[in-house]
């Protein structure tokens, strides 16, 4: 999948959530995720295929249940593409600090 895939599947709070549930709650069957919900049961299922095709989530049958899995590699593509702006922002910050670090000791003298 594409990086573009995956912001897609993470624009929306709904999937957003499903992603939540699964990191923090692990493995769970798709009925279960969707009592968490106030939107109908396709509804959810739904927005479980749109991560299931952005390779966010993984998906298994057990018996007439399809249990969901979070699969972090994709997030972690996001996180490396996401990088090189968290430093460019870290420097701009730290020279900020600095500037107004210098003024107030200039105020202070």
């Amino acid at each position: 999948m594409t990086p573009d895939h995956v912001f897609t599947a993470l624009a929306s709070p709904a999937r957003r959530e499903l992603l939540r549930l699964l990191r923090d709650e692990g493995a769970q069957p798709a009925g279960r995720l969707a009592e968490r919900f106030d939107m109908s049961r396709p509804s959810v299922s739904e927005h479980l295929r749109v991560l299931r095709d952005a390779g966010l989530v993984s998906e298994t049958r057990k018996g007439r249940e399809r249990h969901y899995r979070l699969e972090a590699a994709p997030l972690m593509e996001i996180r490396d593409w996401l990088g090189p702006y968290e430093r460019f922002w870290r420097e701009r910050l730290a020279t900020l600090t600095a500037v107004l670090d210098e003024m107030e000791d200039d105020d202070a003298r």
